[in-house]
């Protein structure tokens, strides 16, 4: 929860911050907001409904979704689905894997059942091991599910081409993940029941013919959402088609600003019922009733809408179109809100407006004790930015209580506690001190113009490593000696840095959270990830 809400809740008006209100009933003309409800199932339900998750003593919780996926997890729910798991836990077979013992008494018959039965999809890792603790890949799970569907590995596709031939099947959802969750684990799933099977009926039907499923069972009705990646490796949200979906700018003043051709031209998102990923909220999902009548899917308080242009799957063409159209991401830092009265200027990634302060100066907040209490202090400090904006342009400072303070061009962003709900911009002008920013034409604060220039010791440069999808970028990172460079971990499951010469060993790092280090001295510094080092590393190299 950010800083703004923690401020504001205890103002009582949490409520108003956080769900747009409602029109009255003599402003007709006005969009009414209403939570999705019920009507928003997210995967992680539907795999427990059907019996396919049973998740842990808590059931299949929030918890259990964000922990990682062990093979023999996913070889167990791979035998629910072929209908063995059951003769799997009975069997006593002799033989079994090497390292057998690295699973609980409870599933060694399982691997017994595996080592005897490679049918099923589970042949080992080489040298006679099945290495059971260890993370299960979204490739090794496609193998997994295609063959369950009846395809055959070395037959019907090679391993290596697994994925591709998993896309034409329309598994696609959790593609290209090196180390899956039980989030990962319940999207992949419920996206194959819907799939075909190699005689021509869906997963689903041929389960419940096995009894797999119960006879009664019913898959949830309405619209698809997936998570797909862009070719910069950001998570977007697609329809059941696999179909971009967009945000626009001109929303977060105006639900009500796509008319006419606009709408011709981005279609939006309507349907009874959304089916979602297990990772994201059901509640970040609300209904927008226009005045006409139409009902639209919001996502984060942005109505979705998607593209004429885009022919195919995984088309993104509306991208930046105009500077105000831009993808759906789940995880923005900042969004770009347009209005004719203040232009274009930064939001939050709910659309809510943010401000600068004129008295401040670079790395530095003046706003204080009573001052923060009416302009509480904008702390999202990790995340993307739209497109059209330079992403090094955000970044954070820290005020005198430790706390970090989101940033841009070095300047302190804020909210205004009288802004209550979607489009307030009350807090423009107030005492000729505070204003929107104009991501295009904002260059500092008057203060900042006239502040002292920083000295010489201080002018090291900031780099950043975003950590997803379990790797640290592409590449070696070049810097220069005195550099800091800020780690942040994009990822469900938590990573840290350590270097292998002690040079730093950063914390864990849950999703959001950074970790910041200092290079003077010259060198190569080579690092991983202590959970995952047999394949997460990385290298600076300090000139």
């Amino acid at each position: 929860m950010n800083g703004f809400v923690k401020t504001v809740a205890t103002l009582a008006m949490c409520a108003s911050l956080l769900i747009p209100s409602l029109a009255s009933a003599d402003e007709p003309s006005v969009p009414t907001v209403q939570p999705g409800g019920a009507a928003v199932k997210t995967d992680g339900q539907t795999a427990a409904g059907l019996g396919l998750l049973i998740g842990d003593g808590g059931g299949v919780s929030a918890e259990y979704l964000a922990k990682g996926t062990t093979r023999i997890q996913a070889a167990i729910i791979s035998l629910r689905l072929q209908g063995k798991l059951e003769a799997a836990k009975a069997y006593e077979g002799a033989g079994s894997f090497a390292d057998a013992n690295l699973a609980g008494a409870s599933n060694r018959p399982i691997l017994a059942f595996l080592h005897d039965h490679p049918e099923y999809g589970w042949t080992g890792e080489g040298a006679n091991r099945f290495n059971p603790l260890a993370s299960v890949s979204s490739q090794q799970l496609y193998k997994v599910l295609l063959e369950t569907l009846g395809y055959r590995s070395n037959a019907d596709f090679a391993y290596k081409d697994t994925e591709a031939f998993a896309s034409g099947k329309g598994l696609t959802s959790i593609a290209g993940t090196p180390a899956l969750t039980n989030a990962h684990m319940a999207a992949a799933l419920v996206e194959s029941l819907s799939a075909s099977t190699a005689m021509g009926h869906s997963l689903f039907d041929m389960l419940r013919t096995e009894g797999v499923l119960p006879a009664t069972a019913t898959l949830p009705a309405g619209e698809r959402i997936s998570l797909r990646r862009d070719v910069a490796g950001d998570a977007y949200l697609a329809d059941a088609k696999g179909f971009t979906l967009y945000y626009f700018s001109n929303d977060a003043a105006n639900l009500d600003a796509c008319q006419g051709q606009c709408l011709a031209n981005w279609p939006i998102l309507t349907a009874d019922e959304l089916r979602i990923p297990a990772g994201l909220d059901p509640a970040d999902f609300t209904v927008v009733t226009h005045a006409n009548g139409v009902k639209q899917w919001m996502y984060k308080g942005w109505p979705l809408y998607r593209f004429v242009k885009d022919v195919k799957a995984g088309d993104t063409l509306g991208e930046g179109v105009g500077g105000v159209w831009f993808e759906a991401k789940p995880d923005y830092r900042v969004m770009i809100g347009k209005s004719a009265e203040l232009g274009g200027y930064l939001t939050d990634s709910e659309g809510r407006t943010l401000y600068y302060f004129d008295k401040d100066i670079p790395q530095s907040s003046a706003c204080t004790e009573s001052c923060l209490a009416n302009w509480p202090a904008y702390d999202a400090t990790a995340g993307n930015v739209p497109s059209t904006l330079n992403a090094a342009d955000f970044g954070t400072i820290t005020r005198p209580d430790g706390s970090k303070q989101a940033a841009f061009k070095g300047y302190a962003l804020y909210y205004f506690v009288k802004d209550t709900k979607h489009g307030d911009a009350a807090g423009q002008n107030i005492n000729q001190v505070w204003f929107t920013v104009d991501p295009a034409k904002f260059s500092g604060t008057t203060a900042g113009q006239t502040a002292p220039a920083t000295p010489a010791e201080q002018t090291g440069k900031t780099y950043r490593i975003d950590i997803k999808d379990y790797s640290f970028g592409s590449g070696p990172l070049t810097v220069e000696a005195g550099s800091t460079i800020i780690f942040t971990n994009f990822d469900d499951m938590k990573h840290n840095a350590v270097a292998v010469d002690g040079s730093f060993a950063g914390p864990l790092l849950a999703k959001g959270e950074s970790y910041t280090i200092k290079l003077d001295k010259p060198g190569t510094y080579d690092y991983y990830c202590q959970p995952h080092k047999a394949f997460m590393t990385g290298q600076i190299i300090v000139k």
